[in-house]
Parts: structure tokens; sequence; C-alpha cells
């Protein structure tokens, strides 16, 4: 579930936690299929370095150590991270265990263990992402021709993280309902002003995930929660996701849930009307 906002939360608990300049004493890899099958050579990789910095490109986590050595961390749908002591012990769905030389522990955890901590070599994945939508460098322009030409539906092409990094189900459905366009509408019937307004509207809901630390719904262990094991309060500010048969808040119709490329998708049939040629 993490996507673009609910990464770079933990990105910034992971800051203000301070791993950035902790040096890593050894690492228990409990699950070898997250490290790609290859705790050794994680092992080989971080014990001992130091951690240079820690940024975010689309949904990795990008963790940068002293000897130029990176290491990509995708929480995919369950996957978080937090701080334990010394002496806790693992927990049922605890897969990676970093030690850092403050005697405390980067724990990842797990619970359907769909996640994937591996380094980044010669076929790093980070090159075939997308622009950053809340770059300024993406504008409604960039976006026209990451889009153009394309007979797509508009819902799977934003899904898509080769054309824009970091979006997913939640922020999609919402940026669609904004700027009032279907989910099923091609690509290449969207022109200037519907680009515009699409431009707009995912980085307004990208931006509110963001100050809202992320989005969580229910209350499972699968649920995304912060570094300091906190709820994110953007819940409270989707307009369609996961509230069909509700009133839309913007004109009142019922909002409707079908299934687009696979993904349960959420919209509202008098706002975003799906005009036929």
């Amino acid at each position: 579930m993490p996507e673009l906002p609910e990464v770079e939360t933990v990105v910034r608990g992971l800051r203000q936690a301070g791993l950035p300049g902790a040096r890593i004493t050894a690492v228990d890899v409990r699950n070898a299929r997250i490290v790609g099958g290859e705790p050794e050579a994680l092992r080989q990789m971080v014990v001992g370095r130091e951690v240079a910095r820690i940024d975010r490109r689309g949904k990795y986590i990008v963790i940068d150590f002293d000897n130029d050595a990176r290491l990509l961390i995708h929480l995919r749908m369950t996957g978080k991270l937090r701080f334990g002591a010394a002496d806790e012990q693992p927990g049922k769905h605890d897969h990676v265990i970093f030690t850092l030389s403050d005697d405390r522990r980067l724990i990842y955890n797990d619970t359907r263990r769909f996640g994937r901590i591996v380094p980044c070599g010669a076929s790093d994945p980070l090159a075939r992402l997308g622009p950053e939508p809340l770059d300024a460098a993406f504008t409604p322009v960039v976006l026209g021709e990451r889009l153009a030409g394309r007979r797509s539906r508009i819902k799977p092409l934003l899904l898509d993280q080769a054309i824009v990094a970091g979006l997913g189900n939640i922020y999609v459905d919402e940026a669609l309902w904004h700027a009032r366009i279907h989910p099923e509408t091609p690509a290449d019937r969207l022109g200037p002003k519907e680009l515009r307004s699409l431009h707009k509207a995912i980085r307004q809901v990208l931006a509110s995930g963001i100050e809202n630390q992320g989005t969580t719904l229910g209350n499972g262990q699968s649920n995304f929660y912060s570094v300091a094991g906190r709820r994110g309060r953007n819940s409270d500010q989707l307009n369609v996701f996961r509230r069909d048969g509700l009133p839309c808040p913007r004109c009142g119709a019922t909002i409707e849930r079908s299934v687009v490329a696979q993904r349960g998708t959420h919209f509202c049939p008098a706002c975003q009307c799906l005009n036929a040629d």
C-alpha cells in the first residue's frame, strides 16, 4: 500500500530518528526472500559502514553509505520500518534486523513478505522510473509528453511507475476525482485543460498526503504506520477512495466502485463522466 506520501513519511521519520550518521554493526536476516536470497551479500555491503544519507525515489527508500554503496528498500504492500531496543525479541513478521552502533535496532517488518531490501547495482531499478511528481521540473507539459499518443486508459497509465513515479491506487483515484476525469478515459482524449487540471490534482493530493503523514486505512497490523508507530491522518481527506456507496462531497451523487486494470477503482459517475466518441 505505501505510496509516495507514506514512503516520504518513513524517510523523514528515519532522518528525525538519527539514522544518517549511524553505523551498521550487524544484520540479522530472518527471511532470505526479503533480501533477494543473498543475506551474506547484504552483510558484506553494509556491516561496518556509516549511513551517509536517506532519500526517496518514487516508492523506494534510498540509503547511501559512506563507501558509495546504495541500498534500496521497497515496502510494497505491508512493509514497515521501526526502531527497537537491543534486547527486544523479534516478532513473527520481523524479517531483517540492522543493529546500529548506538545499540538500537532498525527492524524491517512485513506481514505479507512482498517487500524487498536490495543493493542498487548494475541493474538499477531507479533508472526506469518516471519523473518525481512534486519536483519543479514536473509540469503539465511534461505530464502531457509522458502520456502523448497513448490510447490506454488513464488510471493504469498513472499507476505505471515508468510514466510518473510514486503514484498508487489511493492517490490516483483521488487525483482523478479532483480533476473530474473518469479513470477509464483514454489518455489521448485529454486536452491541455484536462492535463493542467490533472497535474494540479496529482500535486495537490500528494502534498496533502505528506502533510498528513500518510494514509492509514483500518486498524490491522498490515496497515501503514510511521517509523514512530503513528497512524497516517490522511484518510479524513479522501473523497472517493473506499467511499463507494457514499455521497460525492462535491455533487452528492453516489460514489461507485469498479475494477480497472485489476485494481479496485473509486469515482463519482456524475463528476467524472466517461464521454463516448
